[in-house]
């Protein structure tokens, strides 16, 4: 017996070992480490700042005013456009973010301006060359209106669209409001904290991969540590939520973009959108997006699926057409992710080691290090570092991220 212990503790250094020894490293079920994670903690009403009609109606009575808006952007069944309108406040324009205004562009989709063909209001894309509102987008605009549903991960563009509304209403003199909403992923900070050479859309703060704030909170650091262009601050005012903190499970009414579309996906997602910087399948283009990862010629996995044009959600999808095999995380996100409360790098660490020389280059190196924060995860992996000898690394950073988060926060912990 002690014999076969050491054998299986060698076999965890060489990778044709990992895998005819451990091939239950790639399959999705997994004897968990914590237990099955306590829903009881899921949040049983809160009211978003958008329901709060009563605390920003009366600022905005009078004055012409500028949405950044999605699909979630929602007051019960009623979208915000149409109930502003209904209580007779004007609305000038709309800005679209990633995924346009109805939520209907796949990721990286151009987005294009145009008309609102229910209420005639000009759209105005902030996806693609232009991130920023022009002064004339902004001319005869008094207010400038936040609401969409972030899920608080460093790489989803929302919040770098905010950041640059931010910025215009800085510059403008236009006072910015956001109605807060729940952060799903408010409830742990982990992952590394983004080097500001390796600033880009998708990572523009020097914030840990999930931060663990809310937009409005959020918005508050932005302002709060001079993070705008000149070190300007906008006139920023939050209208919080009621029944809110950051250890309740909050279950999102809509699906905040076409690909994060199940609970699981979006507590996924912080880990498993690493692997977009990688040769490795996400599952774009198959029913469980965020849920699957895998790989054509993969001798391994305990699934197969194959990836297709989805309109609207996977335009392009990586491999496909070609069958991909892998593992389903779903199970695993259920049993294990949500106790454990951190940034699952085993995987990405166990492909990166199943990688052969015909499958070609693991990683996409700028893409990889922008959506890691910098080039250092990426050498660690290609080191041989353990997991924990990377979470590791990370940790004086976290330390300081937290005192600076407390500053900022709306809620209690």
């Amino acid at each position: 017996m002690r014999f076969l212990f050491f054998i299986v503790y060698i076999c965890l250094f060489s990778f044709q070992q990992i895998i005819r020894c451990s091939p239950s490293l790639f399959n999705d079920t997994l004897k968990p480490k914590y237990p099955v994670a306590n829903r009881s903690n899921i949040a049983i009403h809160i009211t978003t700042g958008a329901e709060q009609t009563d605390l920003y109606i009366p600022l905005l009575k009078g004055k012409s005013v500028a949405l950044v808006v999605n699909q979630t952007s929602m007051i019960g069944n009623t979208h915000l456009v149409d109930s502003l309108l209904s209580l007779g406040i004007k609305v000038k324009t709309i800005f679209a973010p990633e995924h346009g205004f109805r939520g209907d562009h796949s990721a990286g989709a151009k987005v294009n301006s145009a008309i609102d063909m229910k209420t005639g209001i000009k759209i105005t894309s902030l996806y693609g060359k232009n991130r920023k509102p022009k002064p004339e987008d902004l001319t005869g605009v008094n207010y400038v209106i936040f609401d969409i549903q972030d899920v608080g991960v460093r790489f989803y563009t929302y919040i770098s669209t905010m950041h640059y509304v931010m910025e215009a209403c800085a510059e403008n003199n236009i006072p910015f409001l956001v109605l807060d909403r729940p952060n799903p992923n408010g409830f742990y900070v982990d992952g590394p904290v983004l080097d500001l050479k390796f600033k880009s859309f998708i990572g523009m703060h020097p914030v840990p991969l999930v931060h663990g704030m809310t937009v409005g909170e959020f918005a508050e650091m932005i302002n709060g540590e001079k993070w705008l262009e000149g070190d300007k601050k906008c006139q920023l005012k939050v209208i919080k939520m009621k029944g809110y903190n950051h250890q309740e499970l909050y279950k999102l009414p809509i699906r905040p973009s076409p690909n994060l579309s199940t609970m699981e996906s979006v507590y996924l997602y912080p880990s498993l959108g690493l692997f977009e910087g990688t040769n490795v399948s996400v599952g774009r283009g198959t029913p469980k997006p965020f849920e699957w990862i895998g790989r054509p010629g993969l001798g391994h996995g305990s699934t197969v699926y194959t990836p297709k044009i989805i309109p609207g959600v996977a335009d392009d999808p990586p491999y496909k057409g070609l069958e991909c095999r892998g593992i389903l995380l779903t199970e695993f996100c259920n049993h294990y992710l949500l106790d454990s409360k951190q940034v699952y790098l085993e995987w990405i660490i166990l492909f990166y080691k199943s990688n052969l020389p015909a499958q070609g280059d693991f990683f996409t190196t700028s893409s990889f290090d922008r959506l890691a924060g910098s080039n250092k995860l990426r050498l660690q992996i290609i080191e041989g570092k353990t997991s924990e000898q990377i979470r590791e690394s990370w940790q004086e950073d976290l330390k300081k991220f937290q005192i600076m988060r407390k500053k900022y926060l709306l809620y209690d912990l």
